[in-house]
């Protein structure tokens, strides 16, 4: 896949039970080769597959980006995590339906526990969606909630 991702965050409301409305989930483990200037290459094991994504920097405030992404065999995953910088992310990842678009909702563990996030990927930065009653504020374009930037400066720390 490659292409523009638009692409919205928000915090989760720790008083709705996102879990119960997920219809799949994944284990995601990710190191990133490479960070800065907005740009990052990286590494991720989601499930029992890999892959290698390069993303771009956003020119509208954190709503999109250039994102290239290609799957890779598990074994290429696991020896590109030996050229990763420090901190890896670990989170896990549940699906859930919401109208016609589906939220990524990440559970972080680790040096990120207590923090949940949800994501929904847009066809365009107008685009209407509705919002899950797990949705909190909304958080797009906010470095600290960058995976790459939690992986530096983790939620245990703010």
């Amino acid at each position: 896949m490659s292409g523009m991702e638009i692409e919205r965050k928000f915090l989760v409301r720790h008083d709705r039970n996102f879990k119960a409305q997920a219809y799949a989930h994944d284990h995601i483990k990710q190191g990133y080769i490479c960070s800065g200037h907005g740009r990052t290459v990286r590494v991720r094991v989601r499930g029992e597959r890999g892959y290698l994504t390069i993303k771009g920097p956003s020119l509208d405030g954190g709503l999109s980006r250039y994102e290239f992404e290609k799957e890779i065999t598990l074994d290429e995953a696991e020896q590109l995590f030996r050229l990763c910088e420090p901190g890896i992310i670990d989170k896990t990842r549940y699906l859930v339906k919401s109208g016609s678009h589906t939220f990524e909702v990440d559970e972080f563990y680790g040096d990120n526990e207590g923090l949940v996030m949800a994501e929904v990927e847009l066809s365009s930065p107008e685009e209407t969606f509705e919002k899950p009653d797990f949705i909190g504020k909304e958080v797009t374009g906010d470095r600290r909630f960058y995976n790459s930037h939690l992986r530096l400066n983790p939620f245990k720390n703010w």
